[in-house]
């Protein structure tokens, strides 16, 4: 088993319940910070997606590796915006009702399987790439946490119900890394498949939450976050 490649998972996860702990417990995240935060977080996921965990999934298994980018693409899409509605990483402001709470616990859930089935596909292949795909993952944990957290408090939850929620995704993120340890089917495919995830939680659902904000210090964040992919790939490429 790879012991590095579980240990940051578990510290992604770690992030999941920060997140919901900063909501859960009244602590103030400033909101434009929590935007920037999510801007960076997209222009980096994208360019690990398009960049690394593409590219690697084509030259393990050639063309069979895009049907099943396109899935874990789709995937993400059926189970976050078409079986349930749209919820965004950030603080929830508006009222919700405890099934929009559950289901969005759901879509999430599955989306924070992949993130601990891309750390660990991503070590498996090599060290550099496994701590670019941390690094993105991470880099949007936070934001997951308090998005899920917010939710449930908005639904009329407890603070504990709302905990429960934010360390559940951080226990699905783990179990997913463990999984692709130990069945060989997720350990050959969950690159491809996590290169798909990556792609629309970066392009679907995080740019999508500053996109039309006339704000050139949010753009500029996107940017930042793929000019920051390049500089961690030079110097981890450095010291790997």
């Amino acid at each position: 088993m790879n012991r590095l490649a579980i240990a940051y998972t578990v510290l992604a996860a770690v992030a999941n319940v920060l997140g919901a702990a900063a909501v859960a417990w009244r602590r103030k995240w400033s909101v434009p910070a929590l935007e920037k935060l999510i801007a960076l977080s997209a222009g980096f996921m994208v360019s690990v997606a398009i960049l690394d965990l593409a590219p690697e999934a084509i030259a393990q298994h050639g063309a069979g590796a895009a049907p099943l980018i396109l899935a874990g693409y789709l995937l993400v899409h059926l189970t976050q915006h078409t079986l349930v509605p749209h919820f965004h990483f950030g603080e929830e402001v508006h009222e919700v009702t405890r099934s929009v709470s559950m289901s969005a616990l759901a879509g999430l859930l599955l989306h924070t399987f992949v993130d601990g089935v891309a750390i660990t596909s991503g070590f498996d292949v090599g060290v550099a790439l496994g701590f670019l795909v941390f690094i993105a993952i991470l880099l949007h944990k936070l934001p997951e946490g308090l998005a899920i957290s917010s939710i449930f408090l908005a639904a009329g939850s407890s603070r504990r119900r709302a905990m429960l929620a934010g360390a559940s995704l951080g226990l699905a993120t783990i179990i997913g890394g463990l999984m692709t340890e130990l069945i060989a089917p997720l350990r050959e495919y969950g690159l491809a498949f996590a290169a798909g995830v990556s792609l629309y939680v970066g392009a679907s659902n995080l740019v999508p939450e500053f996109q039309s904000k006339r704000d050139w210090r949010l753009q500029g964040s996107f940017f930042a976050g793929c000019f920051l992919y390049f500089m961690a790939r030079i110097l981890i490429g450095a010291y790997a």
